[in-house]
Formats: C-alpha cells, sequence, structure tokens
C-alpha cells in the first residue's frame, strides 16, 4: 500500500512539473493562435479597401467627367466663366 502511495505522489509530482513547465508555452500559442485569427480577419478587410481603392483610381485615370466631378468636389475648381457661391453654415 505503500509503494503504490509513493508511485502516486511520484505520478503526480511529475504531472505538475510538466504542467509547471509546458502551461506558459500552450498559453503563448493560444494567444498567438488568436492574434493569427485578428490578422487574417484585418488582412481581409485591407485586401477589400485595397480593390476598392483600386477600381477608384482606375476610374479617375479613365473617366474624365469623374475627374471634372472630383476636381469640382475636392479641389474647387470652377470652368471659365463660372462664379463660384460657397454656402457657410451659421
Amino acid at each position: 500500500m505503500v509503494s503504490v502511495l509513493r508511485k502516486g505522489f511520484w505520478l503526480f509530482g511529475i504531472t505538475i512539473v510538466l504542467l509547471i513547465i509546458f502551461l506558459p508555452g500552450y498559453t503563448k500559442l493560444q494567444e498567438l493562435r488568436d492574434r493569427n485569427s485578428d490578422l487574417e480577419v484585418k488582412i481581409g478587410q485591407l485586401a477589400k479597401e485595397n480593390s476598392l481603392l483600386q477600381k477608384e483610381l482606375e476610374r479617375i485615370k479613365n473617366d474624365p467627367v469623374y475627374q471634372e466631378k472630383i476636381a469640382r468636389e475636392k479641389m474647387g475648381v470652377v470652368r471659365k466663366g463660372e462664379i463660384p457661391i460657397k454656402i457657410i453654415p451659421e
């Protein structure tokens, strides 16, 4: 009976030592997996955004009507003879 208790004690002790050794590494692995998942989601979002920006860039390069619209809205460009009017909110 004493040898069974000793074997149980040693088995318990070895289990505790192994947990102390490997548990921090396992938790770090889980953290890295979670971070990897988050980064993959972010990569997907950035890929979609990049695709939309590429389409807009192509439109700006090839569509003169869109170019004029952007020049008027963003840069305040007016045609010769037009009078620019700015509305200032109160």
